[in-house]
């Protein structure tokens, strides 16, 4: 290996990893923020979330457009606001947790997030390994490891390498998608009937929207992990509008794709639909959006990673993690998702589904607390070196009221559920209507701030941390 290839191969390499990113280290453009998240949502996982509007929740194809659209803009708007925390504070979004939940009150959020992020990493290793035995002559379980593997590679590099993979796969796969509505309306044409599958059902309808909701609410746990080294003078406005625009925009697209796909062909899996939807250069989009599955990957198991070193320094406060450490356990992350992965993928659909929809119930009460105290209650300013404090610093070890909001949201959504695995009383009085985010959003985030504000000596708790302006060290 040359000198050169050799520097530009340790450049390359993230060598940070929880730890306050400063001031002088901090570099990047607002623009790349819309890039990351408009590349690594083309992907074939998200065509599938469209694919389940129709294909399983047999939505007409115009029901599933708006569901899809309503899910994606309301839940764009939760997700873009975590997204604005990073330039502020500089440290991952779930150790800034630490902040609000005390910092062994975090770990049962943490390591809900960790098995989230191992979850995803495995769904994406399926549909990326279907589509390379559908290209290719390796085998399904060949390309599962394949496409896990250079997810590895991303992850271990860190967060110059993923955004560089995003930034390509916004132009590639944009193009691609593009190519495919092309090809699929003007080339291939929908069988007879597509338009007018389906029937209209509310509790398919809020189904949808609620998938589309949670895929850009799952994003909020480690939205800030990619943009804690983006300069202060970022902005919120900025933050908030280029991942908002990226993510939704991104996601969205794609997801009106597999809404097609899966009334024009409701009996084949994805990758087939998408390669019969591309025509004579199906199998070149149905090839990018596999590629595409391994920067996302790449962000699902970097993510993992500083959620489980957040675990781990939360037990050993004194730890300091490098690079290494986080190859580590990428490796581990990596081999419990391919177990996960090669014993669902039988039934991916219908497991995916499941997954997506317990994810709701236990994202929402974190997404609410974390806003709201951001936002409404310290206006973004923290004590950073409080954050990595043995006992927590000025935030102690268990915050109540976070705690206890965050047990209160899972079970007051808890009857208002709709699923395969579960159907509350009241989503059955509504004919199976699922409104149990929307009730959770609602009604925690007032709690949890009338409970700070009304826990005793709270108000003057907060106003005398010693704070350090928009969260950098004094």
């Amino acid at each position: 290996m040359s000198a050169t290839s050799e520097s530009t191969r340790r450049e390359a390499l993230e060598h940070r990893t929880i730890e306050h990113i400063p001031v002088d280290e901090r570099h990047g453009r607002w623009t790349q923020l819309f890039t990351i998240w408009f590349g690594s949502n083309i992907m074939l996982l998200t065509v599938a979330t469209g694919v389940l509007a129709t294909a399983v929740y047999h939505l007409p194809v115009w029901a599933a457009v708006v569901a899809l659209l309503i899910g994606n803009v309301v839940g764009g708007v939760v997700m873009a606001l975590h997204a604005a925390q990073g330039p502020q504070m500089g440290v991952p979004q779930m150790l800034q947790t630490r902040a609000q939940f005390g910092s062994y009150g975090s770990l049962l959020v943490v390591t809900i997030v960790v098995v989230m992020y191992t979850a995803f990493f495995a769904s994406n290793m399926v549909l990326g390994g279907q589509a390379l035995a559908d290209l290719t002559s390796i085998g399904e379980t060949p390309g599962i490891v394949l496409v896990g593997v250079l997810g590895v590679v991303g992850a271990i590099y860190g967060y110059r390498v993923i955004h560089a993979m995003a930034g390509v796969l916004s132009a590639l796969a944009g193009l691609a998608l593009v190519a495919a509505f092309v090809m699929l309306f003007a080339v291939v044409g929908l069988p007879a009937g597509t338009l007018s599958s389906g029937s209209f059902g509310w509790s398919g309808f809020m189904g949808t929207v609620s998938l589309a909701a949670l895929w850009q609410i799952a994003y909020a746990p480690y939205v800030s992990d990619y943009t804690r080294y983006m300069p202060k003078d970022t902005g919120v406005r900025a933050a908030f509008w280029a991942t908002y625009a990226g993510c939704v925009l991104g996601s969205l697209f794609p997801m009106l794709l597999g809404s097609v796909i899966g009334a024009a062909w409701p009996d084949a899996d994805t990758v087939t639909g998408v390669h019969t939807a591309g025509g004579a250069i199906g199998a070149v989009v149905l090839a990018i959006f596999a590629i595409s599955i391994a920067a996302t990957n790449a962000m699902n198991l970097y993510c993992g990673a500083l959620s489980s070193l957040t675990i781990g320094q939360t037990l050993r406060p004194r730890w300091q993690p490098g690079a290494t450490t986080r190859t580590a356990v990428c490796t581990v992350i990596f081999a419990v998702a391919l177990v996960i992965a090669l014993a669902g993928k039988g039934n991916f659909l219908g497991n995916f589904e499941n997954l997506m929809l317990l994810l709701l119930c236990v994202l929402i009460p974190w997404t609410a607390v974390n806003l709201v105290d951001y936002y409404l209650i310290r206006h973004g300013e923290y004590d950073i070196p409080s954050l990595f404090e043995p006992g927590g610093g000025v935030y102690g070890k268990i915050n109540v009221p976070a705690v206890g909001c965050y047990l209160l949201g899972i079970a007051v959504q808890v009857p208002f559920l709709s699923n395969a695995l579960y159907t509350g009383p009241v989503a059955k009085a509504l004919g199976g209507v699922d409104v149990s985010w929307i009730v959770g959003l609602a009604i925690i985030a007032p709690v949890y701030y009338v409970w700070v504000r009304a826990t005793t000596g709270s108000r003057e708790r907060i106003a005398a941390e010693p704070v350090t302006t928009q969260g950098e060290h004094a």
